[in-house]
């Protein structure tokens, strides 16, 4: 199995274009992304041929070797395989996915590409659980649901937060998992978003696309920034454009390849 590794924002993924998807996919993923005995990312995807017009279908499985629906950085990465693979140049994608088909452009086939993601209209969410509520009472919070779930929560100081307490004891209140951004924003501009996120599968994580997207989207709907949104993550910022259906603007980056016998 040829896999070759990439990156949104140090968001790292495995990425294997493939014609069919191989046996005990979810073992494989957590074996190949474990950092101390298998090659290390926060998950694997695999890129599928598309159906009824799809470039690709996409295939996500996080480094715990759960099924995940979409990633804004994952797709980016996904993209970026492909049009190096294929030589494409500048091109525009369909890509299937789990929460649904997207269109995605990157500026070209090289190990550094800027790639512009249309992310779907975003959905109300899971809903914030009644005792995060109550932990939360005196903050801005709610959830957004873009193929995959989300909590957005607002703070005074995004980098004073407990990720590794809240993050996990947060998620334990969804069956099927949450991915949890906790942000921060000043009333002197509303063009930026400070942003950490504690990744449904992954943990903490450098940077999360949908994140971006679903914290962008609700801090707009709060009154809190305008609809162009820079969204800074320990990572690096991504651009999120807020409207019926959001733009997610950012970089991936390859890494390597290697090549694997299952």
């Amino acid at each position: 199995m040829q896999l070759t590794k990439h990156h949104g924002l140090g968001n790292d993924f495995l990425i294997c274009l493939t014609r069919e998807e191989p046996d005990g996919i979810s073992e494989l993923a957590s074996q190949m992304c474990d950092r101390r005995t298998g090659i290390g990312a926060d998950g694997l995807i695999l890129g599928l041929p598309g159906s009824n017009g799809a470039d690709l279908s996409m295939v996500l499985h996080n480094s715990d070797g759960s099924f995940a629906e979409m990633s804004g950085n994952g797709i980016r990465c996904l993209a970026q395989a492909y049009a190096m693979a294929n030589k494409t140049g500048p091109v525009s994608l369909e890509v299937d996915t789990a929460g649904g088909r997207r269109r995605v452009a990157i500026d070209g086939d090289g190990p550094k590409s800027q790639i512009t993601v249309g992310m779907g209209a975003v959905g109300p969410g899971p809903g914030v659980h009644d005792e995060i509520g109550k932990d939360l009472r005196d903050s801005m919070v709610g959830t957004a649901d873009l193929g995959n779930p989300h909590l957005v929560v607002v703070v005074d100081d995004h980098s004073a937060v407990d990720m590794t307490d809240l993050g996990a004891r947060y998620e334990a209140f969804y069956p099927d998992g949450i991915n949890i951004e906790w942000i921060s924003v000043s009333d002197k501009d509303l063009t930026a978003i400070d942003m950490v996120v504690w990744e449904r599968g992954v943990g903490i994580s450098q940077a999360c696309g949908t994140g971006a997207t679903a914290a962008a989207v609700r801090a707009h709907q709060w009154g809190l920034v305008d609809r162009e949104v820079q969204v800074q993550m320990p990572g690096g910022v991504v651009q999120v454009l807020v409207g019926e259906e959001p733009i997610l603007i950012g970089p991936a980056e390859y890494v390597g390849a290697i090549e694997i016998s299952v």
